[in-house]
Parts: C-alpha cells; sequence; structure tokens
C-alpha cells in the first residue's frame, strides 16, 4: 500500500524575475514499512521533494497524495493536523530547542497536537532510542548521536505514518551514524512507517530498500532491492 505517492510532481520556484525548476515531472510511490533514499548531487531536488512528501511546500503542477489525500487540496487548518499526525521530520541539525529538556522536546509536538498522557508517550519514545535516564538533560550536555536520537524520538511521538530525515548522519561520524541508520531502519521495520531520507553517504543509502537518484530534478534511477 502507497502511503506517498507522487504524480508527474514538479516544482517552480520565483527569482530574480526568472522561475527556477527544483523538481521535474517526478513521479514515485513509497509503502508502509519501506525505507528509501535520495541520493544525488547537491540541488538536484533532494530537499524540495522531501518537503512535498511533508506537505511543507506543494507542488507547482502533479500530485503529491498521502494515504490518498491531495495535500494541496487540504486547507491550512487540514495542512497543519496532517504534518502534526501524520509526518515526522529529522533534520541533520537535530533542530531541538536548547532551553527545554529532553523530556519537554519530545513532549513539544504532542503537546501541540493536544494529546493526553503526554510525559509517558514522551518516555515511552525516549526508552524506545535507549535514552533511559537522560530525560532530564538538556541538549548541550548530549553528544550528537544522542542528541540525534532525541530528535528521533520527538519525530516519532505521535506515531507518523511517514518519516522524513534530511542528512541525519551528516554531522555525525561513521559510527555513531552507523547506529543512527540501525536506529531508522528499526522503527522502518517495527512501526511500519514509510521512511525517505536525503543523503550523500554511500553506506547511509546502502542499508535502505528502495534507491531514488536524482538529476537536474528528475528521477534518473530507481532501485530496489
Amino acid at each position: 500500500m502507497a502511503i506517498l505517492s507522487l504524480q508527474n510532481v514538479s516544482k517552480e520556484y520565483a527569482g530574480d524575475g526568472q522561475s527556477v525548476r527544483a523538481l521535474e515531472g517526478v513521479t514515485l510511490d513509497v509503502n508502509e514499512g519501506e525505507f528509501v533514499a535520495l541520493v544525488g548531487r547537491s540541488g538536484c531536488g533532494k530537499s524540495t521533494l522531501l518537503h512535498l512528501a511533508g506537505a511543507m511546500d506543494f507542488p507547482t503542477s502533479g500530485t503529491v497524495l498521502i494515504e490518498d489525500r491531495s495535500t494541496s487540496d487540504l486547507k491550512d487548518a487540514q495542512q497543519t493536523e496532517l504534518r502534526r499526525n501524520k509526518v515526522g521530520f529529522v533534520f541533520q541539525s537535530f533542530q531541538l530547542l536548547h532551553t527545554l529538556t529532553v523530556q519537554e522536546n519530545v513532549e513539544l509536538p504532542l503537546q501541540l497536537a493536544g494529546r493526553t498522557g503526554v510525559r509517558e508517550l514522551a518516555r515511552e519514545r525516549l526508552h524506545w532510542v535507549e535514552l533511559d535516564g537522560l530525560d532530564a538533560r538538556y541538549p548541550h550536555q548530549l553528544s550528537g548521536g544522542q542528541m540525534q536520537r532525541v530528535a528521533i524520538a520527538r519525530a516519532l511521538a505521535h506515531s507518523p505514518r511517514i518519516l522524513l530525515a534530511d542528512e541525519p548522519t551528516g554531522n555525525l561520524d561513521t559510527a555513531t551514524g552507523g547506529v543512527i541508520l540501525e536506529l531508522l531502519l528499526r522503527l522502518t521495520r517495527e512501526q511500519k512507517t514509510a521512511t525517505i531520507m536525503a543523503t550523500h553517504s554511500v553506506e547511509a543509502a546502502s542499508v535502505c530498500d528502495t534507491l531514488v537518484k536524482l538529476r537536474d530534478g528528475r528521477v534518473e534511477e530507481v532501485t530496489r532491492r
């Protein structure tokens, strides 16, 4: 079952009196429990594709479907609800709030979504990423790998159907990056998420089920293992 479907999607941005095409004619289905790597040179369209897949941006033409709902047809409140309940985000720079504890960082999206049992849910996610006992620490008291695991716990807090990871190992050493990749692979299998990761790393891409090679905004090749 395709949780995410891009159908002949193109995206253009206006700048300096002319339009720049970031994606052109992209068609791609991502199923539950599938780990997809987006690879290609900088500027090939990886981040743009992630933004469209997470309803953070919308196509100039074509259709992006999340669970058979077109993101472009949703009203603002519906788009916000979709992002809060269906999509999780993991970033290269972690994007943790440094004035909040580890526990509070994981609780925050649950609170914004009006969920109940926030403390217990956050603790379950921290246990899942093996950070028991660090809930009262602040981000500056953690290693890079620990901060990324907090970011993953936060992204998983609301049990999203789609997880989007933008260079999640880019700021980590090889060994720590390997731990993060194992964690992403495990959550994809156990949680049945559709995980899409943009990466420059050959090692990171090698653990994925599907490799999507982008070039100049187009899908050049799709390899399914």
